[in-house]
């Protein structure tokens, strides 16, 4: 059974009142429930979280997907007593961007990619329906807001300036950036990050 989540075995430390980094992988699309155990959903995300203690670093690839599955892990993380790193692997987009948010720090590589938008949705039906979507889709964006400004003290007319398009890559990373982050990867060399 193919999974979105591995727990790799924590490095040992020299330092011996260190915690052990627990490292998590994650790979998939988020949503609320899982046909074959192949997305990431809440509650298999919440068992894996909680069944340990310490810092966590969580290697993340996700082209995004349910909202409201992305806020109740973002809330896990913010929740999580430890310091929580997220490395993006390859892409965190749409959704799975709301959930680096949570982290205490977040690192890409020069290939790595963040992709925001505005919130979409599927409507079908009369004004009425379409006038509900819309309001919908207005409150997520509040919602989703809320990450991003809390993270990179970005104020909501500038983060709404663009309409939430498509930033990607190095625009983020010039538009987010702190500082720079030297982080080894669990199966490749290190390499220079960027960490907001």
């Amino acid at each position: 059974m193919r999974r979105f989540w591995n727990w790799l075995t924590p490095e040992p430390s020299t330092d011996p009142d260190a915690d052990a980094v627990r490292v998590l992988r994650i790979s998939g699309t988020i949503a609320e429930e899982s046909w074959f155990d192949d997305d990431i959903t809440p509650a298999i995300f919440a068992t894996e979280l909680n069944a340990g203690s310490g810092p966590v670093t969580i290697w993340l690839n996700s082209p995004g997907g349910d909202v409201v599955a992305a806020a109740q892990i973002y809330n896990m993380l913010i929740d999580y007593p430890g310091t929580v790193t997220v490395n993006i692997d390859g892409i965190a987009a749409s959704a799975a961007s709301v959930i680096a948010m949570a982290a205490t720090k977040v690192a890409m590589s020069p290939v790595s990619m963040l992709m925001i938008h505005n919130p979409a949705t599927m409507a079908v039906g009369d004004k009425d329906e379409l006038a509900r979507a819309m309001s919908m889709l207005d409150s997520v964006k509040e919602s989703i807001l809320n990450a991003y400004q809390e993270k990179t003290n970005l104020s909501r007319a500038e983060l709404s300036s663009s309409g939430l398009r498509n930033l990607v890559g190095a625009r983020v990373r010039s538009t987010w950036v702190c500082e720079t982050l030297t982080v080894t990867h669990p199966a490749h060399v290190s390499g220079r990050r960027t960490e907001t």
